[in-house]
């Protein structure tokens, strides 16, 4: 079935110059898991290797069930958990996927001793939980996703306008 999204979602990228501009970004609203992991199983079909996806949310969102998705449309077999406590978890599919959540650097851990930007051209997809704590480190290319909780089952998910053109 198709997306249905509308263009009505402002989302910032920065530029390789430093420079932030909001652009409109699609929007989609999920009314469950399910249909979270089917809009990640659409998003993971037409990546690419070096694709670098950030993803930004509360805590609850939806971003590891849309990685789920993500993953099951890069072929991977395994079954996808959040890496919180591992930071970063490397699965085999069609492209590698390269799942990294940054939920715990408050407690401690430094981005910058991770390593993280080996990742970044490593020829597969890195998905990047909590991405907002990456600051200046996250690349320039990186595709924006941004989850919001509308109500217990229901995600307003907005994507960036790369992977909204991708979408359509």
């Amino acid at each position: 079935p198709a997306i249905n999204m509308t263009m009505n979602c402002p989302v910032s990228k920065r530029s390789r110059a430093g420079i932030t501009t909001t652009t409109s970004a699609g929007k989609i609203i999920t009314k469950s898991a399910e249909e979270t992991v089917a809009l990640g199983r659409k998003i993971g079909a037409f990546l690419r290797p070096n694709d670098i996806i950030a993803l930004e949310g509360p805590l609850g969102a939806g971003k590891t069930t849309l990685v789920q998705g993500i993953a099951e449309g890069l072929g991977v077999r395994d079954y996808v958990t959040s890496p919180t406590f591992i930071i970063i978890n490397e699965y085999l599919g069609k492209v590698p996927l390269f799942h990294v959540d940054l939920y715990r650097l408050d407690e401690g851990l430094g981005v910058r001793d991770l390593g993280l930007e080996e990742y970044f051209d490593k020829s597969g997809v890195c998905v990047i939980e909590w991405a907002e704590k990456l600051g200046k480190l996250l690349p320039p290319s990186a595709e924006k996703i941004s989850l919001k909780t509308v109500s217990e089952n229901e995600r307003s998910i907005c994507v960036s306008s790369g992977l909204a053109a991708r979408l359509r």
